[in-house]
C-alpha cells in the first residue's frame, strides 16, 4: 500500500460506505502540485467493501485504509486516520471539500514555520442559493478567500492541518475535541501554540442548500459545540451560558456584518433573513449544549457530514 515513506503530510479523508463517496476529492488531491509528497488515509468502515481504484492513488507517495466499523461521528473517524497517519503534519478533508491544486504545497510550505495549525482560504462551491450563502457564511465566514492572512485564534472546522505530534497529545480525548475544532483551536492557543491563515491555499466548500437539512444540523452542530465546551465548567457557569444563549444570535449575526463590511460585500436582504434564522436555531442548540450536554448531536452530525451532495438541492454548475 506504500512507496517509499517520503510524505511531508496526510490528508485523511473518511467515507461512511465506499470509495465512490470521496472519488471527486481524491480527485483534486491527484492534482495537486505535491501529490508526490501526500499520504492519503481513508477512513472507511471496512476495507474489503471500499472497492477502493488503487490506480488512481499510484500518483501519492504512498496511501492506506484506516478500518473503524461503522463511522458515527466525525470526530472519531478524523482522530483514528490522524492516529495512523505516519507524515509530521496532519490535513482534514471532506468528501464536499475541493482543494485548489497549489493548497498542499502553501499548507507545507507554512508548516516550516513554528505553526501548530494551519488553515486555508475558503471559496463557496454551490453560490446560487440563498441558503449556501447562510450556512457558508455561519461556517466559514471568516476565512473567505478574499481574507488576509496571518496569525488567528481558529480555523476553518474539519478543513485544517496540524502538527500530528501536537495533535496525538490530547490521547483518547483527541475524538471529542475534533468533533467542534473550534474548542480545539482556543485550547491551543491557551497551551502557547500558535494559529495560521494561509490564504493561498484555497478550499472550495459544498454547502447545504436545503432548509430541511440545513436547520437540524445547525441545531445539532451547536448543541455539540456547546457540550464540548462546557464539558469542565461549573453548574453556575453553565447556567449562565444556557440562560445567556438568547443573546448569541445577535452577537453572531453583528460579527458576521462586521466580516461583510470588512470584505466590502453586501448581502441580500433574503440571506440577511436565513441567516437570522440559522444563528437562532444554533443558538438553541446551544442552550440545550449548555444545559443538558450533547445528547445524541455527535451520532445526528456525521448523518450530515457525508454525501452532502443530498443537501444541496439544484446541483451546482
Amino acid at each position: 500500500m506504500s512507496k517509499v515513506n517520503s510524505a511531508a503530510m496526510s490528508v485523511i479523508l473518511a467515507t461512511p460506505d465506499r470509495y465512490e463517496t470521496i472519488r471527486k476529492t481524491i480527485a483534486c488531491l491527484r492534482a495537486q502540485t505535491a501529490r508526490d509528497r501526500l499520504e492519503v488515509v481513508i477512513v472507511a468502515p471496512c476495507a474489503r467493501q471500499l472497492g477502493l481504484d488503487q490506480s488512481e492513488m499510484e500518483e501519492f507517495a504512498q496511501f492506506r485504509v484506516a478500518e473503524i466499523g461503522s463511522i458515527e461521528s466525525i470526530g472519531a473517524a478524523n482522530a483514528a486516520g490522524i492516529r495512523q497517519a505516519t507524515a509530521p503534519i496532519v490535513a482534514l478533508g471532506e468528501d464536499h471539500s475541493f482543494p485548489a491544486p497549489d493548497w498542499a504545497e502553501a499548507l507545507i510550505e507554512a508548516h516550516q514555520a513554528n505553526w501548530a495549525a494551519v488553515g486555508p482560504a475558503v471559496r463557496n462551491a454551490n453560490p446560487n442559493s440563498t441558503i449556501s450563502w447562510a450556512d457558508f457564511l455561519i461556517a466559514y465566514g471568516p476565512w473567505m478567500e478574499c481574507v488576509s492572512g496571518g496569525p488567528v485564534q481558529h480555523l476553518p472546522g474539519h478543513n485544517s492541518s496540524y502538527k500530528r505530534s501536537i495533535l496525538l497529545e490530547y490521547g483518547p480525548g483527541l475524538e471529542t475535541m475534533l468533533e467542534a475544532e473550534s474548542v480545539l483551536h482556543w485550547d491551543l492557543n491557551n497551551k502557547g501554540y500558535r494559529l495560521y491563515l494561509e490564504p493561498r491555499a484555497k478550499i472550495s466548500h459544498l454547502n447545504f442548500g436545503v432548509i430541511s437539512s440545513w436547520l437540524p444540523a445547525q441545531y445539532h452542530s451547536g448543541r455539540m459545540f456547546a457540550a464540548i465546551r462546557a464539558r469542565q465548567w461549573s453548574r453556575a457557569k453553565r447556567l449562565l451560558y444556557t440562560c445567556s444563549a438568547p443573546l448569541i444570535p445577535a452577537i453572531r449575526f453583528c460579527r458576521i456584518l462586521r466580516q461583510m463590511h470588512q470584505y466590502r460585500s453586501k448581502l441580500h436582504l433574503r440571506v440577511l433573513a436565513m441567516l437570522i434564522l440559522g444563528l437562532s436555531v444554533s443558538a438553541l442548540g446551544e442552550m440545550a449544549g449548555y444545559g443538558v450536554g450533547e445528547g445524541d448531536s455527535r451520532k445526528n452530525l456525521a448523518r450530515f457530514e457525508f454525501h452532502r451532495i443530498r443537501h444541496i438541492g439544484r446541483r451546482p454548475t
